[in-house]
């Protein structure tokens, strides 16, 4: 017997007990958090479009690509009625002093592996679940890589509201989240929408930028962002966003560090998350050192792996030239 079936309750036949048991399963399999929504219009698509028109996408030509995909979320799953929304808190060590040959990686790409495939995985157990549960249904695991609203279905499914930063917020997680969503033809009870927002006046995420990427609370502009120039890009970036990357050379989590929710969030344990020490911070000296071999031999199959070699070095060469004015 599995250890899924051990824990199926007996009444596990009603869209409400069966949504109740899936959650208690997502928590036991990692996930920090675990919601249930119908399969809606995500109400964020009307969002997307204003800021797919306002060009705020840069270079970013896929989201463009599919926009009517993400209208619906049968276009991922046919058939689809409920989503099974999870997020993994991976907020772990704080990050140390860059010193002088230091730069900083986002938080998300400095642990074990990449987490679209170790996320995907924990979904997946979750959906061996439902399927011991409701044999014959269907489902899709997704972790970025479809054309779904997750940050909107995460909020449909009472996971938190959307920061000023654009950052799904969980009062007790914080905002160092990263989500996954289970699709399904399985009728499960939703979970209630989170309706209210709880930052109030705070505008530090706003302020603390420093290419001024907001241009109004909730809305990013990605060609004024670090992590997009660092990261989605190929080619030269441009002096006034070089000019302000700072310690950053993958990524960047400023306005989610200045967060005050995220002081109040909890350290995560999963050894997924945990710090590489070669990336906390990475060794920009001994980085402009590798060849392209070790370069793919050290981080093939991990987020730093998105800009590339060149990409990388360009990142490192910009922060170690801004040291030396």
């Amino acid at each position: 017997m599995s250890d899924s079936q051990h824990d199926r309750p007996m009444n596990c036949d009603s869209p409400e007990s069966l949504a109740a048991w899936l959650k208690d399963r997502g928590r036991a399999h990692g996930l920090s958090l675990v919601g249930v929504t119908t399969a809606t219009s995500p109400t964020g698509f009307a969002r997307l479009e204003h800021w797919l028109d306002a060009g705020y996408a840069g270079e970013m030509g896929w989201i463009e690509r599919r926009r009517d995909a993400y209208r619906n979320a049968g276009g991922v799953l046919p058939g689809v009625r409920s989503l099974i929304v999870g997020a993994v808190n991976y907020r772990s060590e704080d990050p140390e002093p860059a010193g002088t040959t230091g730069g900083r990686v986002a938080r998300y790409a400095w642990g074990q592996g990449d987490y679209h495939n170790w996320l995907k995985d924990r979904l997946r157990q979750l959906a061996n679940d439902l399927h011991e549960a409701r044999p014959g249904s269907r489902s899709r695991v997704v972790v970025d890589t479809a054309p779904l609203l997750e940050r909107d279905f995460a909020r449909l499914a009472g996971l938190g509201w959307f920061g000023k930063n654009t950052m799904l917020i969980n009062k007790w997680q914080g905002s160092f989240l990263l989500l996954g969503a289970i699709l399904t033809d399985a009728d499960l009870a939703p979970d209630q929408p989170h309706e209210t927002a709880h930052c109030g006046t705070c505008t530090r995420c706003l302020d603390a930028c420093p290419t001024a990427a907001f241009p109004e609370p909730g809305v990013l502009d990605a060609n004024k962002c670090l992590a997009y120039w660092n990261i989605e890009t190929k080619g030269p970036i441009p002096e006034e966003i070089a000019s302000r990357m700072g310690e950053w050379v993958f990524g960047c989590d400023i306005c989610q560090d200045v967060c005050p929710w995220n002081r109040k969030s909890p350290r995560s344990t999963l050894p997924e998350v945990q710090p590489s020490p070669d990336l906390n911070p990475l060794d920009l000296a001994a980085f402009l050192e590798m060849s392209p071999e070790e370069f793919d031999s050290r981080f093939a199959g991990t987020p730093i792996e998105r800009p590339g070699y060149e990409g990388m070095r360009r990142n490192a060469e910009i922060v170690m030239r801004q040291r030396e004015t």
